[in-house]
């Protein structure tokens, strides 16, 4: 009997079923693709030819994959082998046909009765197989059904259905199989890179699990403190100068109970036991199977940076002591100069007053006074505090919002209101036992509105010129400096001046 939908049997078939070294090559690369030693007996095959051998009646069913030089059998019904050479494959003809491969008898088919396996032991008369064909277009092997008996109608046209649909089952696992193991290489290698490139960062990075111990630090951690990694945090404080520990903890805590990065600055152990400034920085992250964060962070080395802002702060320092040093002397020359020229006496004790509140504003914002990042409030009430009345109490009340300032912004802020409160304790309210002013500061989006208003005067006598020093002065540094405008008008009360300044212009 001719076996059923098979090419006719020639050289160009023979050489088709060992295929050249060239396509072998190729097929060798699709087939280690799936990794199949991980699929060998997995369970959803082998149900797959169990009822393949059912569907079709016979004993045997296999999914078979043809290698170079072997025919490996990844589920089984009815055999043990796990391979048989290839040279004996039914299989390796079966998948370069683009449908089911039946042999009624193999006894009669010229192409396997010389066959071992049909010759002698397990001496098979019937097969049909279904080629198992990669999405690349690559055989692979075949779906088949063998009896020891043959069966001269082969199979209908239900079975050869049924055969092709399970041939698929076959090849959507496989491919599934293959896609699930490319995205863990693809998943392993980017973990690789990530540690390799972790492993290269200058700084010591960390891990916390979810339940607080320590699941990775890179090698830097041993090569700078010369100590194997913790295991919980606590383990962490014998690394901590005894000074920092307390307060860098305690942030810590902070961090984890708000669900807050976590940054603090602490002497870390060196190896060789002395002590170098570190920046520790970390961040919660949560996975997509678990609300519980886990942590990652880093520790920095900035010893160097940390010597070298102490030494900035210390020449910073003797500056400003020389600054204040400077102002002594010009003011004490010009209170010389004022004795010893009397006709000058006005000008220059106004000049005197002015350096000393240059003077104060520069003591609001020297170093020591936390780099200049003080508040708007604190320096209008150092500069108002000489103005007081007999218990004692401020005779300027400075309300409304606050605001940190910077040292550029000190100087003309200083210069600004010295002269609108020495005018007015030369000719409006603080020039007056009973006179008080009340400085407002309102908040105007990108700009801070500040109204000084005065009360309790004396009466005022014709309308003050414009274009005085002291108002060009409050002019220049208010457009100037501070970029915003100034307006001022005179009321029954006394002098009402409205200044506008920009956040961004007295901004730290």
């Amino acid at each position: 009997m001719r076996a059923e939908n098979l090419p006719p049997v020639s050289s160009a078939a023979s050489e088709g079923a060992t295929a050249n070294s060239a396509e072998d090559s190729v097929r060798h690369a699709v087939i280690s693709s799936f990794s199949l030693d991980r699929l060998q007996d997995d369970p959803e095959l082998q149900a797959i030819t169990q009822f393949a051998a059912r569907l079709c009646g016979v004993p045997v069913a296999l999914v078979s994959i043809v290698e170079d030089a072997r025919q490996r059998l990844l589920a089984r019904e009815g055999v043990e082998e796990h391979e048989t050479p290839r040279d004996i494959s039914f299989c390796a003809h079966a998948m370069l046909g683009e449908g089911a491969m039946v042999v009624p008898d193999a006894t009669r088919d010229a192409r396997f009765a010389d066959n071992a396996m049909v010759t002698g032991p397990p001496h098979v008369r019937f097969y049909a197989g279904q080629p198992l064909v990669s999405q690349e277009g690559t055989p692979l092997g075949a779906l088949c059904v063998i009896d020891v008996e043959e069966h001269p109608a082969g199979l209908d046209d239900f079975q050869r259905e049924g055969l092709a649909v399970l041939a698929q089952s076959v090849m959507r696992l496989l491919e599934a199989r293959r896609e699930d193991l490319r995205a863990r290489r693809t998943i392993a290698d980017r973990e690789e890179q990530m540690r390799r490139m972790i492993e290269g960062v200058p700084q010591i990075a960390w891990s916390l699990d979810a339940t607080g111990c320590f699941d990775y630090f890179n090698a830097r951690w041993k090569q700078i403190t010369g100590a194997e990694p913790p295991q919980v945090l606590q383990d962490w404080r014998p690394f901590i100068h005894p000074d920092d520990a307390d307060e860098a903890l305690a942030k810590w805590d902070r961090a984890v109970a708000g669900d807050e990065p976590f940054e603090a600055e602490f002497r870390l152990r060196r190896a060789d036991g002395s002590w170098g400034w570190a920046l520790g920085q970390a961040a919660p992250v949560t996975s997509k199977q678990s609300q519980n964060h886990c942590w990652f962070g880093t520790i920095t080395d900035i010893h160097e940076v940390h010597q070298a802002l102490e030494a900035r702060d210390l020449l910073a320092g003797e500056l400003s002591h020389r600054i204040k040093n400077i102002f002594a002397v010009v003011i004490g020359l010009a209170r010389l100069k004022a004795a010893n020229a009397p006709e000058h006496k006005a000008f220059a004790e106004d000049l005197a007053d002015t350096l000393y509140s240059l003077n104060r504003a520069h003591d609001f914002v020297r170093p020591s006074s936390r780099s200049g990042q003080e508040h708007l409030q604190g320096l209008l009430a150092a500069l108002f505090a000489p103005y007081r009345d007999r218990l004692g109490q401020p005779r300027v009340a400075i309300s409304g919002t606050d605001s940190k300032i910077g040292a550029r912004a000190a100087t003309p802020l200083a210069l600004v209101f010295h002269e609108l409160a020495t005018n007015s304790a030369k000719y409006g309210a603080l020039s007056s036992a009973e006179g008080t002013v009340e400085l407002t500061i309102t908040d105007s989006d990108d700009n801070l509105l500040l109204e000084w208003r005065e009360r309790g005067g004396p009466p005022l006598s014709g309308t003050p010129s414009d274009s005085g020093f002291g108002s060009r002065l409050i002019e220049m540094s208010v457009s100037g400096q501070l970029q915003g405008s100034w307006e001022r008008r005179f009321e029954a009360e006394g002098l009402v001046a409205e200044l506008t300044v920009s956040k961004a212009a007295i901004a730290p």
